[in-house]
């Protein structure tokens, strides 16, 4: 018995002196052991003994306060300290980390809180979790106040009505708090709190702290209001909201702080979508369209990455007037902004408005933005316009598309930056899927041949990687017809390293074509730079014959690709080319 007792002591008495050690580590890793120790002390224990301890020794490292927190609202913890049950034991300890200084630590002992919560039953909430709700609520500290602002939605439907009148008036104080800090995390939980609440006292209680939020003094608290208005919106009917709402989001779209025009303009389409399409024509599209003209970039540009999904979720009676009329012309401003990231975040989104305004529209008003932004300086804001090309295609053709579009994507595909060629180059699949064979032929194809050639090595690889792309999209036939030829005359370059460049092509290019393609253009080739002068070239000629042989029949391989390796591997006077010929030797008889 005494031995047995000793054991059952032992897990408390190691943690106590783990918790007490210097290094940090091993508090943290002791934390991380919890769950071992309940277990091994059991769910009475564990209740008894461990959860009390834990919630009188909380003076520690963040780092270990942080993961303590995240141990005991850890679904497996609830089960070891006696289940739902039981789990009331846990929010003590989890009380006081919600208390602590470090910020981390109080948002995941929330996070936990209302992990805990939802294991509780209605008797648990109102004996246990309520009362803590009221003490942080009350607490001296800042900190245990704004805590306790993310607990009242995930009690609240399981409390009787007296219980929520006393919620609903707490939440207000904390709402209306000295604090600032309190404030901003009251109104960062108001629309889910809302969400939870009866409609009835939505528009009595919630509207009224909306407002009163929307008008604070922080602009920090503001622009949360802000984000929580989504939420309170799609609870109200359209003449509450047009009574109650959007003249706080028209003064928002206004605000004289930057932060709260920011979030007003990342928000726009949730407020858009919970306000509806009719409230929308009449107040929210020049709301819109000021923010893209706002005199922060950083606004504009949030704007600019909600403009398609504005335009879209616009009602379709009005959807292309206001398009044209009201934000077309802040467009048209955009294109030449002054900030990079306005024009890039623009360009990301701006194809997309093609489908909504039609082919008339499209050719009149967006394809010479279009042009002007192909030409921009930014390389981000030429490739966004590049990479969004099919919406443009489906809606205006390809004939229109190539004779308005294409030149100035070959004059890009030609620019002095590398950079900016290779860029191209890794859209130009893309370009060859929405042109189709005959465009691309004609207007790409020997574009992408040129590249091969090019003085800088990147760009070379990048153009090899390009035709296998190519290769496997037209097919093994048209590699035939319009690539291969093209690619293994480079065979006989002057310039070993467009030899060089034919065997790497060659290398891609047999995983996509056919074995009859392989053996009957591409074989002879390479064999035939087995003799080459350079040996980089003769050893590239060894690994290109063992890609190969892979995709060939063996009785070629024994009769023709064999002896050529076994000639380099045993002839040839280079010892690199001798070692790389004998690894493609063993990789091809472990092939067969």
């Amino acid at each position: 018995m005494a031995a047995e007792g000793d054991n059952s002591i032992y897990p408390i008495a190691v943690l106590i002196d783990e918790l007490r050690n210097d290094d940090v580590q091993l508090r943290l890793n002791s934390i991380k052991k919890l769950s071992t120790i309940a277990l091994a002390l059991g769910d009475e224990r564990t209740r008894s003994e461990l959860l009390p301890f834990l919630t009188d020794t909380l003076d520690d490292d963040d780092e270990v306060l942080w993961a303590l927190a995240e141990q005991l609202g850890d679904a497996d913890f609830i089960v070891l300290v006696g289940g739902p049950d039981h789990a009331h034991t846990l929010l003590p300890p989890l009380e006081s980390l919600a208390t602590v200084e470090e910020t981390v630590v109080r948002d995941k002992a929330v996070e936990s809180l209302r992990a805990v919560a939802s294991k509780l039953s209605g008797k648990q909430i109102e004996e246990f979790f309520i009362p803590m709700i009221k003490r942080l609520a009350s607490g001296e500290w800042f900190t245990s106040r704004t805590s306790a602002c993310g607990l009242f939605s995930v009690a609240y439907s399981l409390t009787s009505n007296n219980t929520k009148d006393e919620l609903r008036t707490l939440f207000r104080t904390l709402c209306t708090d000295d604090t600032p800090m309190v404030r901003r995390a009251a109104a960062g939980k108001l629309g889910e709190f809302a969400k939870v609440v009866e409609p009835e006292n939505v528009k009595r209680d919630m509207m009224s702290l909306f407002h009163h939020l929307a008008a604070d003094d922080q602009d920090s608290v503001r622009l949360l209001a802000i984000e929580a208005c989504s939420s309170i919106a799609s609870l109200l009917s359209k003449e509450d909201i047009e009574l109650a709402v959007v003249g706080t989001l028209n003064n928002a779209a206004k605000d004289k702080s930057w932060r709260v025009r920011y979030m007003m303009a990342d928000k726009f389409t949730e407020l858009q979508v919970a306000v509806g399409p009719d409230i929308t024509k009449t107040n929210l599209v020049h709301a819109f369209a000021g923010l893209l003209k706002d005199a922060e970039a950083e606004v504009r540009a949030a704007a600019c990455t909600r403009l398609k999904d504005f335009c879209e979720h616009l009602g379709e009676d009005y959807r292309v007037d206001s398009i044209l009329t009201q934000i077309m012309p802040c467009i048209q401003q955009l294109v030449n902004d002054v900030n990079q990231h306005v024009k890039t975040a623009l360009a990301s989104v701006i194809m997309g408005l093609s489908p909504l305004v039609g082919k008339e529209n499209t050719i009149e008003h967006l394809l010479p933005l279009f042009l002007t932004q192909l030409k921009d300086e930014c390389p981000d804001v030429r490739l966004n316009i590049i990479s969004s090309l099919d919406s443009v295609n489906k809606v205006i053709g390809i004939s229109q598309l190539s004779q308005s579009l294409l030149p100035a994507i070959v004059e890009l595909a030609e620019d002095s930056k590398w950079r900016v060629r290779l860029a191209i180059i890794e859209y130009m699949p893309l370009l060859a899927e929405q042109l189709g064979v005959t465009v691309f032929e004609e207007k790409l194809n020997q574009l992408c041949m040129q590249w091969l050639i090019d003085n800088v090595y990147a760009i070379r690889e990048a153009a090899s990687v390009n035709l296998r792309n190519l290769v496997e999209k037209f097919g093994s036939e048209w590699a035939r017809v319009a690539i291969l030829p093209k690619v293994l005359s480079m065979a006989k370059d002057s310039n070993y390293l467009h030899r060089m460049t034919t065997l790497f092509t060659v290398n891609l290019l047999s995983e996509v074509c056919s074995e009859d393609v392989i053996v009957e253009t591409m074989l002879p080739v390479v064999l035939g730079l087995s003799n080459d002068p350079v040996p980089n070239v003769r050893f590239n000629v060894a690994k290109t014959l063992t890609k190969l042989a892979h995709n060939i029949p063996a009785n070629i391989v024994q009769n023709d690709i064999s002896p050529c390796i076994q000639d380099l591997a045993t002839k040839d006077s280079d010892i690199d080319v001798t070692y790389f010929a004998q690894e493609s030797l063993i990789a091809i008889k472990q092939k067969s």
